[in-house]
């Protein structure tokens, strides 16, 4: 399995960026896939996951400004960010839920890309 993500940058506060993880080895299954980001001396957070029904689930700081979407075609998991603040900066990292069956492993066990650095300046 193969996660490598594109889009990173350095933006101006309430700009944007895309966010793109190209995936390999690896089919879009129930558990899903998933944005985390990683600020300096921080804990990985989670920032967007989507489920293979189409459901998503976006952390209190990302509502309203991402937007996760999976192109199945062309594997690729993209996160559209808007309005983008001087706390989003962080490098964000692309996740593949490890699944066996209909059992989805816990987080720890995620397939993880190498991230991307993500910097907005005032």
């Amino acid at each position: 399995v193969q996660l490598l993500e594109s889009g990173g940058g350095s933006v101006q506060n309430g700009g944007s960026l895309k966010l793109t993880c190209t995936y390999s080895g690896f089919i879009f299954n129930n558990c899903g896939m998933g944005w985390y980001r990683q600020a300096p001396g921080m804990e990985r957070e989670l920032v967007s996951m989507l489920n293979k029904d189409g459901s998503t689930t976006y952390s209190d700081s990302a509502k309203g400004r991402f937007t996760v979407s999976l192109d199945e075609h062309r594997h690729t998991l993209n996160l559209q960010m808007n309005n983008l603040k001087p706390e989003d900066t962080a490098v964000y990292y692309c996740a593949a839920v490890r699944s066996q069956g209909s059992f989805c492993y816990p987080q720890s066990f995620n397939y993880w890309g190498q991230g991307t650095q993500v910097t907005v300046s005032l």
